[in-house]
């Protein structure tokens, strides 16, 4: 596990930090170890150096024609460029599987020269607080992260996320590499067209965060349609549960909406959804068997009180 003031990190930071430079303040300043010093890339041979680095790619487990052709500027990176990246990643105790995985799924890092790299660590601590033993968890879950540059991409979107009331930006730091511009705003604005307010639509997106991570075509708008039109419910409770659009529409909502629709019982949404399939099957057993009313009673749905979670 990695902590703020792991030897890892220190000793990264004082090698990374450009010369003239003092390292960031969370970190006990080392003065740079020479020895660490790569010599300058030797003028590029062509031939030679694209079958040396396809070699060194191989060597750690990465397929060099796969990283090309989703990220073509690695075929002009110089070999010294990247190793010098992945041995700074290796010095922050990230082990070569786990750096296969996260170069394999964002081959942009592999082009992200290390004291470029410094800096996205140092705002993950300081200005977004996550815990150092949990750095490493963030990084292999969004590793997109290390290709974003701090001053255009993080601290805006860190700045968006704390103003609409996301305090603990730390639970959800994958959102900070997404666009405000192109992917929050055009949800949030989404959810006001439908009839919810401003005031509403942060609201449900404070209350969970991961909202802004689905698709308005493939997410909301199905999900939407199938909620008003064959469930016939009132979009308050998606105000109250918008963690409606993480279950899956085929797989939980539908048949779950089926089989209470045809025994004429109505769950709240968390109720409904939130459950195991044993405990929603046994609370389904339980209210068919008891006495609460059914769809054509007036007191139809008054079980969203007593099956509520």
């Amino acid at each position: 596990m990695i902590s703020p003031h792991s030897p890892a990190i220190e000793t990264s930071i004082s090698r990374h930090t450009p010369l003239g430079q003092s390292p960031p303040p969370l970190f006990l300043p080392n003065p740079i170890p020479t020895s660490f010093r790569s010599p300058p890339p030797p003028p590029p041979t062509s031939r030679s150096d694209f079958q040396e680095k396809m070699l060194y790619l191989d060597s750690i487990g990465l397929d060099f024609f796969s990283l090309v052709h989703h990220h073509p500027p690695i075929i002009s990176a110089s070999l010294h460029d990247l190793k010098s990246t992945v041995d700074f990643l290796s010095s922050m105790n990230f082990t070569t599987l786990e750096l296969t995985r996260i170069l394999s799924m964002c081959p942009h890092i592999l082009t992200v020269k290390p004291p470029s790299l410094l800096p996205v660590f140092t705002f993950l601590l300081r200005e977004a607080r996550v815990n150092g033993s949990d750095l490493k968890r963030v990084i292999n879950r969004r590793p997109r992260l290390l290709a974003c540059n701090v001053e255009t991409q993080l601290r805006p979107t860190l700045y968006f996320l704390q103003s609409i009331g996301i305090a603990e930006v730390r639970r959800h730091t994958s959102l900070l590499s997404c666009s405000v511009e192109n992917k929050f705003i055009p949800r949030i604005d989404y959810f006001q067209k439908i009839g919810f307010s401003h005031r509403e639509s942060i609201s449900m997106f404070r209350r969970f965060p991961q909202l802004f991570n689905y698709s308005i075509k493939e997410n909301y708008e199905p999900k939407l349609n199938y909620f008003v039109v064959e469930m016939g419910r009132d979009l308050r409770e998606i105000k109250e549960f918008p963690q409606y659009f993480s279950f899956s529409l085929e797989n939980r909502i539908k048949p779950r909406h089926k089989i209470c629709f045809e025994k004429g019982v109505c769950f709240s949404l968390p109720a409904l959804l939130k459950t195991s399939e044993i405990e929603f099957r046994s609370r389904l057993e339980v209210c068919c068997n008891s006495t609460l009313p059914l769809k054509g009673s007036p007191l139809w749905c008054t079980n969203i009180l007593i099956f509520n979670t």
